[in-house]
């Protein structure tokens, strides 16, 4: 019988199937590109290799194109029928995610996972910033993340895609030299493997070697495929870091030419929340000249993200809609209200307040943005995402009280900040504070 790259038996007769869906698993795993094509070279030579459809139902969802990922997993499921249990199981998990069921998806792979703990594609699903235990509402995502590494790491030893997740799973939890060295580890094992090189950014952003950071994303990122999902979001950490040191206009530059949504291959939720989140930094910066591009952004998260249900769009198209003005952000927020309201709200008010205190600092209420987002900060990582891409509402709250002239408050919040890591933005903040004072 053929099997996975974890030796787990797979369903189909063909061993070019096979190997085409190992390929297709190991991009996905990696972050690679090539993995539409694998799984699409998969079905051709064996039409009723169930786990080869599910995959290619995945990557359907993931950019956003809805019919065709259910229509995937619908046909996956009747093939599914006659494959093993833990097949199954796999596909069921799968279509969960697809048909927007995280509660029954989380679970059902929680005890999958019990049973075949080496089935990849469904740990996958839990982990990383976009996964189901980020986008739960947990307030705890970033703990539960390094538990089930934690309980699954026999099974899978130094495997270079659990090393990486590992990694990262250890930098989100805090503990950051044991996440570094895991991803650095993750990156020698595999170069090829964009979420190790993810992990390792994240971890040099956490421990403060801005330098660093920016010099491996632009040492690694020539030889990653342009067209991969990660790409946009590697050179995001690239702008984050150049931020770090002042240069508005090399950050500008990497939104201009790997971030801007004309004509990117990426997943619409990785280039919409890239594109205002760093949009928004830059503006919190002092950049001047932004109106297009705010323009652009408002636009495709209109196109892409019309109606409230992704919670994390949602918090990222207020800050959009806030820079552009008209009433898309209140029509937003009374969707936002409406779901809390029916309990649909993963992360709760939290999310509202956070839409309603960027609209104040963009109208420039900052007393009110202070009120509304100092309390949301302990419900921060409910939201999901990672810590990096959080930051940018402490950011916003740290910029709104000093403009207010709450010197006292702001100077906590950046000496907090400066305690956890060193970083140069913060600490021209904490100068500004002294020359107001």
């Amino acid at each position: 019988m053929n099997r996975d790259r974890y030796d787990l038996p797979l369903t189909t007769t063909s061993d070019r199937a096979a190997a085409y869906y190992r390929d297709g698993v190991d991009c996905m795993l990696s972050a690679w590109h090539g993995a539409e094509e694998a799984f699409n070279r998969a079905i051709a030579e064996d039409p009723g290799f169930a786990l080869a459809h599910i995959a290619r139902a995945r990557l359907h969802q993931l950019n956003m194109e809805g019919k065709e990922a259910r229509a995937m997993a619908a046909h996956a499921r009747q093939l599914a029928a006659g494959t093993t249990p833990r097949e199954i199981g796999h596909v069921e998990v799968m279509a969960a995610v697809i048909e927007s069921k995280p509660k029954i998806a989380t679970d059902t792979a929680e005890a999958h996972l019990d049973e075949y703990p080496r089935d990849a594609l469904v740990l996958a699903l839990l982990l990383g910033a976009f996964g189901l235990y980020a986008f739960s509402g947990r307030a705890d995502h970033d703990a539960a993340k390094l538990a089930i590494c934690a309980r699954n790491a026999t099974h899978y030893g130094e495997d270079w895609w659990f090393t990486s997740y590992l990694g990262w799973s250890h930098t989100e939890a805090g503990n950051l030299r044991e996440g570094r060295t895991l991803s650095e580890r993750a990156v020698e094992l595999r170069s090829a493997n964009a979420n190790a090189a993810h992990g390792l950014s994240h971890a040099m952003f956490e421990q403060g070697d801005m330098e660093a950071g920016r010099t491996f994303i632009s040492q690694w990122l020539p030889a990653h495929d342009r067209q991969s999902f990660l790409h946009g979001h590697l050179a995001w950490h690239g702008a984050l870091s150049a931020l770090d040191a002042g240069d508005l206009d090399g950050a500008l530059a990497v939104y201009e030419q790997q971030i801007k949504p004309a004509g990117r291959p990426y997943p619409p939720l990785n280039i919409f929340t890239d594109g205002t989140s760093l949009l928004w930094r830059l503006e919190l910066a002092g950049q001047a000249g932004l109106e297009p591009h705010w323009r652009d952004m408002a636009a495709y998260g209109e196109k892409y993200f019309p109606q409230a249900g992704a919670h994390f769009a949602d918090v990222h198209h207020a800050l959009a809609a806030a820079m552009t003005g008209g009433e898309a952000l209140e029509a937003r927020l009374a969707q936002l209200e409406a779901r809390e309201a029916s309990g649909k709200l993963a992360p709760g008010r939290a999310a509202i307040d956070l839409c309603r205190g960027v609209k104040a600092f963009a109208d420039g209420d900052n007393d009110n943005a202070i009120r509304l987002l100092e309390p949301a900060m302990s419900d921060l990582a409910r939201i999901g995402g990672s810590h990096a891409q959080r930051e940018l509402w402490e950011d916003t709250l740290i910029v709104a009280c000093l403009r207010a002239g709450h010197g006292d408050k702001a100077a906590r919040l950046i000496s907090t900040r400066l305690e956890r890591r060193p970083s140069g933005r913060d600490q021209a903040w904490a100068e500004a504070v002294v020359l107001r004072n």
